[in-house]
């Protein structure tokens, strides 16, 4: 009989499903299941790695001191209270190794990330789920959720899959209301795509229970580099730096995210461009009977009659070559999760719905 078995609470762990990116037997496929981001990578980015593969025999640097100076220039915020991962969810991660164990609790909203339950169960701690109030989080409902036993709270905002997001003055509420003994982690994957958010970097600065992720997959077009940063108190930080690994980024993602963040110029344009395209496919689902939520991300959350509608609606999209993002796992089995594409992608996208709706 073997006798070598995992900690409790990994067996409970669902195993996570990327978006799909191919179809068999088409060719054209236009995938829009991942909010990757249309335009690629800044062209700055590229000649980086380009350039970074020449030393690929040298060890990347372990403290990514000019990654995190150049975070820091852009943003306004001190390098020292900066961390890297490989992804924002590698930070995610480590905070809840770090703070969270068995006989604590991890809080998060019903249509949250689907990988926060994930970091609760791989450390041996108690998943709590709260109830969100029309696809929105309700501070009120997780303040209610939290005891002594809650170690951290994790919020998406803007929130993944649903687009919505708290304003400033929620936020506020939210950390103040929180017990002394939990770390709110304010996950801004999706932050950049808000023109004047700073993605919770204030409240950090001000707050020692406040911490925020960020990454470069999604604006900076980096998601094959897997690159992601924190921004935190500084014992926050030390304790993260404790436990991750020592070369956890490659010379070639730290080059291609230094040179992506300093060009401002493309993230103006990526969140201009998504603005634009986002409203526009929103009006003309909404035109042709099927709604969404004001986003604040490069996606849409398109909400069917029912689930089957849905299913059918995302049978009929593949059937065109089109992959979106069934999001059933997130509670919501009557919606479909569309990433913003260009202008001729959204285009392809708005006129296969339409066709469906007209269809039925």
């Amino acid at each position: 009989m073997n006798k070598i078995t995992p900690q409790p609470g990994i067996l409970d762990i669902e195993l996570y499903e990327g978006g799909q990116s191919t179809l068999a037997g088409q060719s054209n496929v236009l995938k829009l299941s991942s909010n990757e981001n249309p335009l690629g990578p800044p062209e700055a980015a590229k000649e980086a790695a380009a350039r970074a593969v020449h030393d690929m025999h040298r060890y990347p640097s372990t403290d990514h001191a000019a990654l995190r100076a150049a975070i820091g220039e852009v943003w306004g915020l001190d390098p020292a209270r900066i961390c890297c991962g490989v992804g924002s969810g590698d930070i995610l991660k480590l905070l809840a190794e770090a703070y969270a164990g068995e006989g604590d609790e991890v809080v998060f909203t019903e249509h949250g990330f689907s990988m926060y339950p994930i970091y609760a169960k791989a450390c041996g701690a108690t998943p709590v789920v709260v109830p969100e109030r029309d696809r929105v989080v309700d501070v009120d409902a997780i303040l209610a959720a939290c005891s002594f036993k809650t170690k951290v709270v994790f919020l998406a905002n803007p929130a993944n899959p649903t687009g919505t997001m708290l304003g400033q003055a929620e936020l506020v509420r939210l950390a103040d209301g929180l017990p002394q003994t939990a770390l709110l982690v304010l996950d801004g994957a999706y932050a950049e795509f808000v023109d004047g958010y700073d993605g919770g970097a204030s409240l950090v600065t001000e707050r020692e229970n406040v911490f925020m992720s960020r990454t470069f997959s999604k604006i900076y077009g980096l998601g094959g580099m897997r690159v992601g940063w924190g921004y935190g108190a500084k014992a926050v930080i030390d304790v993260i730096n404790r436990i991750r690994g020592p070369f956890n980024l490659s010379a070639a993602a730290l080059a291609a995210a230094e040179a992506a963040v300093r060009d401002e110029a493309f993230l103006v344009t990526g969140r201009t461009e998504n603005a634009k395209w986002r409203d526009w496919l929103a009006h003309a689902l909404a035109d042709v009977g099927v709604p969404s939520d004001t986003s604040s991300a490069n996606f849409i959350l398109a909400r069917f009659a029912d689930a089957e509608e849905a299913e059918a609606c995302d049978a009929h999209l593949r059937g065109e070559g089109i992959i979106v993002r069934r999001v059933a796992g997130y509670g919501l089995p009557n919606c479909l999760r569309i990433t913003v594409g260009d202008e001729s992608g959204c285009r392809r996208v708005a006129h296969a719905v339409a066709q469906f709706k007209a269809a039925g």
